[in-house]
């Protein structure tokens, strides 16, 4: 196997269980508390996130690299990024309104907040602090989404659970939802080392 295609396989691998954006890295709690619980919802949200990881990679690296740098202005990335990101949540939530209605209504006001989600913002300059190309951009974008839509998925399983599991009266709704999360958070812990053995 060529040594590009193991390294792109590892940015992939790394962005969906390494280095899970919302189990490992805590970025992204707010979707992943509010709409995982069931998993259509997740599923819906999931997807979404990653179309606008994917999107938001693709127009930003492009102005970072031939715009931002150029002029010197590296210091306005942040801001820059921020404002391509809600362009890009408001073209997607114009398109599920338009042709997947009931999706659009399940996701409510966590829709709009993926312009504030700080896992969008963090793949993006973190694929540029960690000197990728923008193909590496791209995929490691697509293996962030993905670690997200599976840390939605998972997570939707538990608390579905959780909800007909009898739980003491002290610990129910938040409490218990935060030591599920916790748990699965662990378990992420051990995929640390597994990708880069397999690739040996």
């Amino acid at each position: 196997m060529p040594e590009f295609v193991k390294e792109l396989i590892l940015i992939l691998m790394g962005g969906v269980l390494v280095n899970n954006y919302v189990l490992q890295q805590f970025l992204g709690i707010c979707p992943f508390l509010g709409v995982s619980k069931k998993v259509n919802q997740a599923v819906g949200m999931g997807v979404a996130v990653t179309f606008v990881m994917l999107c938001a990679t693709a127009a930003t690296y492009p102005i970072f690299m031939f715009v931002l740098v150029p002029l010197e202005l590296e210091y306005l990335q942040t801001i820059v990024f921020i404002l391509v990101i809600a362009a890009l949540v408001q073209f997607v939530e114009i398109i599920l309104k338009k042709f997947i209605p009931a999706l659009h209504a399940s996701l409510g006001v966590y829709l709009p907040l993926i312009t504030t989600n700080c896992a969008v913002l963090g793949v993006t300059i973190n694929n540029i602090t960690d000197g990728y190309n923008f193909l590496e951009s791209m995929i490691s974008s697509l293996g962030v989404g993905l670690g997200f839509l599976l840390a939605m998925v998972l997570f939707a399983g538990v608390r579905g659970r959780i909800e007909n599991c009898p739980c003491p009266k002290c610990f129910r709704g938040v409490p218990i939802t935060l030591i599920a999360a916790s748990i699965v958070a662990l378990a992420f812990f051990g995929f640390a080392g597994v990708v880069e053995n397999l690739l040996a």
